[in-house]
């Protein structure tokens, strides 16, 4: 039943009963209900049928856990093995996992219709900056009244700016009216500013 808890004797740990819920892992050692088993010994090697209490004696001997690796076979397979020691190399993988996964942020500049070109530059200059930390730039562009009436204005600043960013940065969703705004998506191109700056490097050289 699901939130059973089993209660795993750990006779080589000091006495201590485990509590390890149905979800959170196999059973090991006492939680194990089948009466045979396919054993596994701690190599690795293929030790053949066991009685769960004689296979149980076999992991006591060596100070390891009895663990059910594959509950749903016909007989289940038990593996002798370190039990804590397994699971801590386990959520050591995940963790340094977890950690290599890229989280990528997105970022929002909003934009108007008719905006005048001291606005557009700084606010262009805004979006590489979140482009070039890596960040997706989500661009809306704004109405206002009867500026809902001229759409292609909007449009037009979209262009634009994807236009001036096609070095750096390609369109993953384009321009699309969603209520009163119109968004588009923009994402970097990797290395694209590491060239540029290698580029730069590379003029203030010539002219030294």
């Amino acid at each position: 039943m699901p939130g059973d808890i089993f209660y795993a004797a750990l006779p080589h740990r000091e006495g201590k009963v485990s509590k390890i819920a149905k979800n959170e892992g196999p059973r090991i050692n006492g939680a194990i209900t089948s009466r045979t088993c396919r054993l596994i010994g701690v190599d690795g090697s293929q030790l053949g049928l066991f009685g769960v209490r004689d296979a149980q004696r076999i992991a006591d001997e060596q100070n390891l856990d009895l663990v059910e690796i594959a509950p749903n076979a016909e007989p289940p397979v038990c593996k002798v093995m370190d039990y804590r020691k397994f699971k801590y190399e386990q959520d050591r993988k995940a963790k340094a996992a977890r950690k290599k996964q890229v989280r990528v942020e997105v970022k929002e500049m909003k934009f108007r219709p008719k905006i005048d070109v001291g606005d557009y530059t700084t606010k262009k200059n805004h979006v590489m900056r979140f482009l070039k930390k890596g960040a997706r730039v989500k661009v809306t562009i704004m109405f206002r009244g009867r500026e809902m009436a001229h759409p292609e204005q909007g449009l037009n600043v979209l262009e634009r700016l994807a236009e001036d960013l096609r070095p750096y940065a390609t369109v993953e969703q384009q321009p699309k009216m969603e209520g009163r705004n119109m968004h588009m998506l923009v994402a970097p191109i990797k290395g694209a500013f590491d060239e540029k700056a290698d580029e730069g490097d590379a003029e203030s050289e010539k002219e030294n």
